[in-house]
């Protein structure tokens, strides 16, 4: 690593840490959360999918979870109750991996290796439409997350390669953030004023 690259490691650990504490103090998180809510839910109607990756919030993010079972709910009224499903991220801290396993309300749960919560004992779906936490994002449809690169790295190995949608609160909207090489740009970037990418 040259003293440039070390210096871009730098500012963005320092942004990441930054965007972290502001969305943890937001003082208006849950009408942020609401709406953010009502953006997604939509933005999914009429959209093919049938199974939906998403994340079990930690760290102040946006929770996902209810609009994906009102998502569910609304199928089973209008498809077979057994098309739609959710998977939550299962990480191999080991082999650097992550698979989706299936996720239900009231699904039981266990810590994975990180202390997050994950389905346990549920078969490995793979989903056709990713939701992932953005802690920060950029012009272009690029996504800060928290640098362990997993998503990219999960992203990488998933043929067919499912459709990627950032979540996240206006807040984490960084104007000249500059992707690295490795980044790979979202599909679609949504937050509580709506659509931000593509715009």
């Amino acid at each position: 690593m040259d003293n440039s690259d070390e210096r871009k490691a730098a500012e963005k650990k320092a942004l990441r840490k930054s965007l972290l504490e502001q969305r943890l103090n937001l003082p208006d998180r849950l009408q942020r959360a609401d709406a953010l809510q009502q953006v997604m839910r939509i933005w999914l109607v009429g959209r093919p999918d049938v199974v939906i990756g998403a994340y079990w919030p930690i760290k102040g993010e946006f929770d996902p979870l209810p609009a994906l079972h009102r998502w569910k709910e609304d199928g089973e009224l209008v498809d077979q109750p057994q098309l739609r499903r959710i998977g939550l991220p299962v990480v191999d801290k080991v082999h650097k991996t992550m698979t989706f396993h299936a996720w239900y309300p009231g699904c039981p749960m266990e810590e994975d290796a990180y202390g997050i919560p994950k389905p346990k004992d549920t078969e490995v779906i793979v989903p056709t439409l990713l939701f992932a936490p953005c802690v920060g994002y950029g012009p272009g449809g690029y996504r800060l997350g928290y640098g362990g690169g997993f998503y990219d790295r999960m992203l990488a190995t998933l043929e067919p390669k499912p459709f990627t949608v950032g979540l996240g609160f206006g807040t984490g909207f960084v104007e000249d953030f500059e992707p690295e090489a490795h980044d790979l740009p979202l599909d679609a970037i949504l937050n509580d004023y709506g659509v931000v990418w593509p715009v």
